[in-house]
């Protein structure tokens, strides 16, 4: 870390110029010639980055930003928020520290935290924000993790680890043994020194494959962002035998919902034709593949096997979408032609055998607009599509 970047003209500056187009920035002439132009360069870019992400780092003076990625790939702090609910105890230990943000909230839940971090670059900028935002009771250490765990010796409520992939993992499946730690090699190791294991791993991992490669995991938390799935936490606890309980929670501005069910469950779906309401689950229960319960839960029916919409005669409390539905069109082309050619509307494709891009290429379709047009297959295996209100 370079102590430079905190002197109050540089810091000013990075505060005048954050937001600015970073390609014209980076031709200018560096008014501080003592200080690398790239540096302060990337610490405008990272800030600009943490805006929104990270309002807590963003609005407090003189904080020092690593590279732009890790500010892309380190958690917001609406998920270092609820990750941090999920824990308690007097000790925990972060594998894979990097920037702080998990640490900075686990600590308010936990009365000592060690940020353990191999860069030893990136250790000192958490560090060194952690002092500003009025954080003293984590303790920064550099280094590789596994060799801190032995040097240590000792014992934790709670290991936290969030593994990366390798830069050889490319195009590969992911697998949790393609990461850095190496998680599923070294887990039984991870068990002498906490029986309460969090791994943080990307929405790209497969659940079926990730449970392939632990023991030990009671349960699985899908954590979906403004309808965007970011992060699935993998809760471990030494021993546990049962069967992994599956929480797809839901984070927005206005609420956060959870549906909880177990995975392999066995549910049945009910199913039926298009009826008065329709239900599109969020993106954390999509992720989930529990459809079937989706349908035993809230006792809604759905359209076929693989549509994942579901509908009833009554509206019901649903954690996702919900809409009126007006029309119910068969898709043939003397309908589509009165009712959707040329028109203005929210298109989606479930089970349907064209794209979005290319029904509204096909059909002249603008986005947009208060109706919702959901092409899919009904269990008649039909194609149809329904026009609806959103609710």
């Amino acid at each position: 870390m370079n102590p430079k970047l905190s002197e109050p003209e540089i810091q000013q500056f990075i505060i005048e110029n954050t937001g600015k187009p970073i390609a014209k920035l980076a031709l200018m002439k560096n008014p501080f010639p003592y200080v690398e132009w790239r540096e302060i360069v990337n610490q405008i870019a990272a800030r600009e980055k943490a805006k929104e992400k990270l309002p807590t780092w963003f609005n407090t003076n003189n904080i020092i930003y690593p590279e732009k990625i890790s500010i892309e790939q380190t958690s917001s702090e609406t998920a270092a928020q609820y990750k941090a609910n999920l824990v308690s105890g007097e000790s925990l230990i972060d594998l894979t520290g990097g920037f702080g943000i998990d640490d900075y909230y686990f600590a308010k839940n936990i009365n000592h935290v060690s940020h353990c971090e191999l860069n030893p670059e990136l250790s000192a900028v958490a560090s060194h924000n952690f002092k500003l935002l009025g954080v003293d009771t984590i303790e920064c250490i550099p280094g590789d993790s596994t060799e801190t765990l032995k040097l240590l010796d000792r014992q934790w409520d709670w290991m936290y680890i969030d593994p990366s992939r390798r830069s050889d993992a490319k195009g590969k499946v992911f697998l949790l043994k393609d990461c850095l730690p190496n998680v599923p090699e070294l887990l039984d190791f991870y068990f002498k020194y906490s029986k309460n294991i969090m791994i943080k791993t990307a929405p790209l991992l497969d659940i079926s494959a990730g449970l392939s490669e632990l023991h030990s995991v009671k349960a699985i938390h899908i954590v979906a962002i403004h309808n965007e799935v970011k992060e699935l936490l993998w809760i471990l606890e030494k021993g546990y035998t049962g069967t992994p309980v599956i929480e797809a929670v839901s984070i927005t501005k206005e609420e956060t919902s959870t549906f909880v069910t177990q995975w392999d469950n066995d549910a049945e779906a009910t199913y039926a034709l298009p009826k008065k309401y329709l239900y599109e689950p969020n993106s954390a229960v999509m992720k989930s593949g529990a459809f079937d319960a989706v349908s035993t839960h809230f006792k809604i029916d759905k359209l076929h096997k693989h549509s994942q919409l579901y509908t009833s005669d009554d509206l019901i409390a649903f954690t996702g979408r919900r809409f009126m539905v007006k029309k119910i069109l068969p898709y043939q082309k003397a309908e589509i032609k009165q009712h959707i050619e040329g028109c203005k509307m929210n298109v989606t494709v479930r089970n349907f055998p064209q794209t979005v891009a290319e029904i509204q290429k096909k059909w002249k379709i603008k986005d947009g607009g208060d109706t919702y047009a959901f092409f899919t297959t009904n269990i008649q295996n039909d194609k149809i599509v329904l026009l609806c209100a959103k609710i």
